[in-house]
């Protein structure tokens, strides 16, 4: 396998929906009498695709359907897709947990994981027993064991507990302990499903930034899973996308999170109609919508167009100046950007408004982006908050031949005043 660290080959695995086992007496008859005589499973030829939201009249499923890819060794790769895309089910498989319908892995060392909360422990042994159990799990000495026991308990910040049994422990402080026995028990290989983000802000951290060192210092493999775009965009070099137990994209992190943010805003356009009204009932949102200054609602948004939102609103109050709008920016990711507010000199009336607000052009780069909506009230209560409300999306328009091609690095590309003189 060369510098390979894990390989992946034609990888399906195929579930029977409802009933636990595979079936009657009859079905494992045929499926025998099918492998003595050296011809295909049968019920491989049946099954339809991992799709949750639509109920079929079969019972079989495809979880994974013909999965391949590799990861070098070093490598931090992500593993990202809606629920149900076949993300656990492919780790399970890797990890040894299950096994595969089709294909095959090849994994090159051991193997750490942490899937679930709790995964590897005994509830009723203690924190320092089941550390103990782990590392001779993964092959090691007891004085090897030893030698990184003071880091893993630091690390996971429960010595106060360490001598208790597991059972009593929180789920966070499983979390951090089950980490930290993955981390440090010098695995070749570190498997991360979701159960991060039982920890906290500050735990999330320090796993992420020892998954870095892990990768960087110590050479040793990451498979990452994980919803959270922020942290995958980070971490990892490179992704893959599953989508319906299929395999939609593998290649560069970014592209890779830009395709599944895109496949998850699809079917939104510049325009939404709403009939949200705030907890008083005075103040009533109807539309927002967003285009170009010289286009219709139905262009595509453009990074170089002048940018209008605006959003329509009935307000019931005799005092409208009482109101101001605010909303919040976040990129593809997640991540804040920034907040913008309706000035002083904007006046609200009583009645129908339709209130618009201008973007100059050149101020986004391509990308998804997603607004918040907040209205307040006496510039001290927030009467209607509507989070992530209105995503949009702005393309990249093609540039000129002779000029730079490519995406510039952030999110906005503010217009500088610049000045230049003989001193």
């Amino acid at each position: 396998m060369s510098n390979l660290s894990v390989k992946v080959e034609d990888l399906s695995k195929l579930y029977r929906l409802g009933d636990v086992g595979r079936g009657t007496i009859k079905d494992d008859l045929n499926r025998f009498w099918h492998k003595i005589r050296g011809k295909e499973d049968p019920f491989l030829k049946i099954g339809h695709i991992n799709d949750r939201t639509n109920k079929e009249s079969m019972d079989f499923v495809w979880a994974l359907k013909d999965i391949s890819f590799e990861v070098n060794e070093g490598e931090v790769i992500g593993i990202i897709g809606r629920n149900g895309a076949g993300k656990s089910t492919l780790l399970k498989i890797i990890t040894k947990i299950t096994s595969p319908t089709t294909g095959k892995v090849n994994i090159k060392g051991r193997i750490a994981s942490l899937l679930e909360v709790g995964t590897g422990f005994h509830p009723d042994l203690t924190g320092r027993e089941n550390v103990f159990m782990n590392g001779a799990i993964l092959g090691m000495r007891k004085w090897e064991i030893q030698k990184k026991f003071d880091q893993i308990v630091d690390f996971a910040g429960v010595a106060a507990y360490i001598d208790t049994p597991v059972k009593r422990y929180s789920s966070g402080m499983i979390v951090r302990l089950g980490f930290a026995v993955a981390a440090y028990l010098e695995p070749e290989i570190l498997i991360v499903d979701e159960v991060l983000a039982v920890g906290d802000v500050e735990f999330q951290k320090k796993c992420l930034n020892r998954m870095r060192d892990i990768s960087k210092n110590d050479g040793r493999t990451v498979l990452f899973v994980s919803h959270n775009m922020a942290a995958v965009r980070t971490l990892c070099s490179k992704a893959v996308l599953l989508n319906q137990g299929g395999v939609e994209f593998i290649g560069d992190t970014a592209k890779c999170i830009g395709m599944y943010l895109g496949e998850e805003n699809k079917g939104y356009s510049n325009v939404k109609k709403y009939d949200l009204f705030s907890k008083d009932k005075s103040f009533q949102l109807t539309q927002i919508s967003i285009k170009a200054k010289q286009s219709e609602l139905q262009e595509p948004l453009v990074e170089n167009d002048t940018i209008e939102l605006m959003a329509d609103f009935e307000i019931y109050d005799e005092s409208p100046d009482r109101y101001h709008v605010t909303y919040h920016l976040n990129n593809q990711v997640g991540e804040a950007l920034f907040s913008f507010s309706t000035s002083q000199k904007i006046t609200l009336l009583k009645g129908k408004n339709r209130l618009t607000c201008f973007f100059p052009e050149n101020f986004f780069q391509s990308g998804n982006y997603c607004l918040s909506l907040f209205i307040i009230k006496d510039r001290q209560q927030a009467i209607l908050v509507e989070k992530e409300i209105f995503p949009f999306t702005i393309v990249d328009r093609s540039r000129e031949i002779g000029v730079y091609m490519g995406r510039e690095p952030g999110y906005i590309r503010p217009q500088f005043v610049w000045e230049n003189k003989s001193i």
